[in-house]
């Protein structure tokens, strides 16, 4: 369903469950970071809203959104996490450079999930401009970092309750 329709960051099926006693790691990109802050606060205030304990939560950036999916992988390799959210944004411009990327940040992520049996939560805007990015980043369409750490939270859950 489009996000055009809905505000999707306050639809959850079901309940959510506490995450007091989960581990959870967010690779952040440095790149639009006036839009990845606002993704961070919301997946950030999301876990804790949720009970996950600041210590929780480790948090590490990456110089852009192609380098999510390493920067997820070394998070979870040196750090005691049950998942790992990764934030970033790219903007469509004039050349093919954004179907790069976003491809590219889309198959790594999913490729960690499947390689290490942990859930690596894709949290990347592909957004045709900055004002769609603002709508999806705390603007009238919520924020796709509350979904990401909604997302993870119930993976984690899933995966636990197995």
């Amino acid at each position: 369903m489009s996000s055009a329709l809905h505000n999707l960051s306050h639809v959850h099926n079901g309940e959510v469950p506490s995450a007091k006693e989960m581990h959870f790691g967010i690779a952040v990109s440095e790149w639009n970071t006036e839009i990845t802050g606002k993704l961070l606060t919301g997946a950030y205030s999301t876990l804790q809203k949720y009970e996950a304990k600041e210590k929780n939560i480790i948090v590490k950036w990456v110089p852009g959104s192609f380098e999510l999916p390493l920067g997820a992988q070394l998070i979870a390799e040196s750090h005691k996490v049950d998942a790992v959210i990764c934030l970033g944004c790219v903007i469509q411009g004039e050349t093919r450079h954004f179907d790069f990327i976003c491809s590219a940040v889309s198959t790594g992520i999913m490729q960690l999930s499947l390689a290490y049996d942990l859930p690596f939560i894709f949290g990347l805007l592909t957004t045709n401009n900055m004002q769609q990015a603002q709508d999806r980043a705390g603007g009238k369409y919520g924020n796709k970092g509350d979904e990401a750490a909604t997302s993870a939270i119930k993976m984690v859950a899933m995966q636990q309750g197995l």
